[in-house]
């Protein structure tokens, strides 16, 4: 082999190996890219299942909170009536006891 031969031989390496590098380095950069878009998918799918998560719970709660307050209302309600119901019935008895006495006393 000549010395042009070998030269030629040795460039015809050095760009194959430079092609591989740089291939590589493509590939790397590719790879890299990826994972990014993987991770940032993943880290996007977690948010929104966390947010669909954190809506169902509040949801649920504001339910039971609704039916508690609503629990309370009605027994409120109740109370109230039978408040009510309990002072009319003094103040009927208040003025009969008063219409009795008056007639006790025109009488005497």
């Amino acid at each position: 082999m000549s010395r042009t031969d070998i030269l030629t031989g040795i460039k015809e390496a050095e760009a194959k190996a430079e092609a591989k590098v740089q291939k590589a380095e493509a590939d790397k950069k590719n790879a890299v890219a990826e994972a990014r878009r993987d991770s940032v998918k993943g880290i996007q799918d977690a948010e929104t299942e966390m947010r669909s998560s954190y809506e169902s719970a509040m949801s649920k709660e504001k339910t039971v909170l609704e039916n508690e307050r609503n629990k309370k209302l009605a027994t409120g309600e109740k109370e109230a009536s039978n408040i009510e119901t309990a002072s009319a019935d003094k103040e009927v008895v208040e003025i009969l006891k008063k219409e009795f006495e008056r007639t006790i006393n025109v009488a005497s």
